[in-house]
């Protein structure tokens, strides 16, 4: 390949993607640039900051989730804490004197459980609840404590709430069903809970994305997907489904248009270059390079990670295009994929594939 001045070989960026992997467990993302618009990596190995979960499945409270219905109701009604004091304040009517004070029987607890789940939802759905001096003797689980880094809005928020309850109340309220995304041997692992998308903090227009992926199971099965062109959820939003963005599906080359309105192959806006078949379950490493003011997209993959890659599949529709966040898709419940060695390189300076030559 022909070097130019300033700019970053496929060696360069290669060499650049291997220092990401040993910066997962020795160096700080923000530390690892080049520079200008040099690589960046955006997973440290370790945590999931600067990327945001959602999951399709409901945040709000049910019956069930109320696992001592005396004892939360004896704390609402004596307050001997901020947040029990907090959350009295709330409630649309007391607590009775007797709920409070004697477990209610199975046949009178329906109603006093039923308002009492109304009340949670009322106040989880509302405005933050964090306060440091309220929730200064209550011990936040690691989940907790990453979004309270966040400003959340929607239904990050809600989710926030939720789990702050939670935590406030361990003995009392049943624990949220497990994140959709966590951190496992140096990987972002989806857990198979449900349809959704974990998605960066940022949002990018024009950059070239490397990183390296399995499929590890599936029940139902589906490749593993990733979005680009997607809409970010503004404030008291909830994320459109897929962020109505575009799908590449890993390492296979299928793909999909989630555009609102659309929900179709978008076959005359997708050009298969060569099918792959390679092992889903095996590691590939992926290159995508995206220009949002042009809509366009194309993807090279390589198998086993380091041998030279192949152009796959590419995208273009000016329709399509927008700066915004890049999202790993659950594409439904069931579904085991993991990503690591995840770099950005954004303003890139030549518009072509580096890992083909």
């Amino acid at each position: 390949m022909k070097r130019v001045a300033n700019y970053l070989t496929r060696r360069a960026f290669l060499r650049a993607s291997a220092l990401t992997a040993v910066g997962s467990t020795m160096i700080h993302p923000c530390m690892l640039r080049a520079q200008g618009d040099g690589p960046v990596a955006l997973f440290d190995g370790k945590t999931l900051d600067g990327w945001i979960q959602f999951q399709n499945s409901s945040t709000a409270f049910a019956g069930d989730d109320i696992i001592d219905l005396s004892a939360l109701a004896s704390k609402l009604r004596r307050k001997p804490d901020p947040v029990s004091a907090f959350l009295a304040g709330q409630l649309s009517e007391p607590i009775p004197v007797e709920s409070a004070a004697h477990p209610p029987s199975t046949g009178d607890a329906g109603p006093l459980k039923e308002a009492m789940v109304s009340d949670l939802n009322k106040i989880i759905t509302g405005a933050p609840l964090y306060a440091p001096a309220r929730f200064k003797n209550v011990t936040l689980r690691p989940g907790t404590q990453a979004l309270l880094g966040y400003e959340v809005h929607g239904r990050e928020l809600v989710q926030l709430n939720r789990l702050l309850l939670e935590d406030a109340y361990p003995s009392e309220l049943a624990k949220s069903p497990p994140s959709g995304w966590i951190v496992k041997d140096d990987a972002m692992a989806s857990t198979g809970t449900d349809r959704g998308v974990i998605y960066t903090v940022k949002d990018y227009s024009h950059y070239r994305l490397m990183f390296t992926m399995r499929h590890v199971y599936g029940k139902p099965d589906h490749q593993a997907c990733v979005l680009i062109f997607g809409t970010r959820p503004q404030a008291n939003e909830i994320p459109l489904d897929a962020l109505g963005g575009i799908q590449f599906q890993v390492p296979n080359a299928r793909h999909w248009d989630c555009r609102p309105g659309k929900n179709t192959a978008g076959n005359s806006e997708f050009t298969t270059i060569v099918k792959p078949n390679f092992d889903p379950r095996q590691w590939s490493r992926v290159e995508l390079l995206v220009d949002a003011k042009r809509g366009e997209a194309r993807m090279a993959v390589a198998q086993p990670v380091g041998s030279k890659a192949i152009e796959a599949l590419s995208f273009k529709d000016p329709t399509a295009g927008k700066a915004g966040p890049i999202a790993w898709q659950m594409h439904n419940e069931g579904l085991f994929d993991e990503y690591k060695d995840v770099v950005l390189e954004t303003n890139p300076q030549i518009n072509d594939l580096i890992s083909i030559k």
